[in-house]
């Protein structure tokens, strides 16, 4: 399987990370457990996570996702296998955010704690503090590698103009610069990141780990019309993509995948990895036939017509 280096961190990744957001929300521990180990034994060692995940589900108060992911590092004694990245500073609880020094220090230990290991692969910063300065934040993360508890940081969220303004303190006080970016981006969803987001970090060669990489499901195919949208808990939101440039990505989606049988995920996810800003597309699976399809995508080599016809029908 190719590997390929996190920025400038020394960490090397196969070229899709699961994400997992999805553990403890769209599936359960037992599900979660059999989806990990089917990656693991594809060849693939990259798993995202934050300690937000799954908040958002009634019942739920952090941390659920991991936890899961702990537990299965345990029970299966893999850990200096894998690439473990995780975040900090979406909001937990009252006064639970944020990218301070203490509260990063907090939610660090709360963090290992949960994924019981004693080091963190990739800690990034889930969005942006603008009221704490970026030197604080910065500092906490060099005290943090130090103590080995982290290994390389990443940006997630984060615009062109703030993420190069960390990038300049980094380099002016010898602190540990931001090796990665998450940003939002997939074949349909372009605009935010290409337009400053790519080329800075093109020019400091920053790894790009791209969350949302098949538009929340929408570009596996599956949602074609309004009726489609009680598929999944996410279909609620695929409203948004049916306009005639949705349709048109979808259309140019089948003919791609016709051609070299496979199917619109595949094609979607091997667009992302043939662009030469991305490290590795953050795509999740809560069934084994969708993980396969996913493994899949890593191995479609497109052509540079396939390429080019799907960056023209998505522009």
């Amino acid at each position: 399987m190719e590997k390929r280096e996190l920025g400038k961190s020394g960490l090397q990744v196969a070229p899709w990370a699961f994400g997992g957001n999805v553990f403890g929300w769209t599936i359960d521990e037992p599900t979660s457990f059999k989806l990990l180990d089917a990656f693991v034994d594809a060849g693939f060692n990259f798993i995202d996570t934050a300690d937000v995940y799954s908040a958002w589900v009634p019942g739920n108060k952090g941390g659920e996702s991991e936890i899961i992911i702990g537990n299965w590092l345990k029970q299966r004694g893999n850990r200096e296998q894998l690439v473990i990245a995780t975040k900090v500073g979406s909001e937990m609880g009252p006064g639970k955010k944020g990218l301070s020094k203490n509260y990063i220090r907090q939610a660090v230990e709360d963090s290992l704690r949960r994924l019981q290991t004693d080091y963190i692969d990739l800690y990034q910063s889930h969005r942006d503090d603008p009221d704490t300065p970026q030197e604080e934040t910065l500092q906490a993360y060099a005290e943090l590698i130090k103590e080995g508890k982290v290994r390389a940081i990443g940006a997630s969220n984060f615009t062109a103009d703030r993420l190069r303004s960390a990038l300049e303190i980094s380099q002016q006080q010898g602190l540990p610069r931001y090796e990665t970016l998450q940003p939002d981006y997939n074949l349909y969803d372009r605009a935010d990141f290409e337009r400053e987001l790519e080329p800075l970090c093109l020019e400091h060669n920053l790894g790009v780990i791209n969350y949302f990489a098949l538009a929340s499901g929408f570009l596996t195919g599956k949602y074609r019309s309004e009726d489609d949208f009680k598929k999944s808990q996410r279909g609620g939101g695929m409203k948004k993509y049916l306009n005639d440039r949705g349709f048109r990505i979808l259309k140019v989606l089948d003919e791609v995948a016709e051609r070299y049988n496979a199917t619109p995920a595949e094609v979607s996810l091997a667009w992302l990895i043939a662009r030469p800003s991305i490290t590795a597309p953050i795509a999740s699976a809560t069934k084994i036939e969708q993980l396969q399809d996913l493994a899949k995508a890593t191995e479609l080599k497109l052509d540079s017509a396939a390429v080019d016809q799907l960056t023209q029908a998505s522009a």
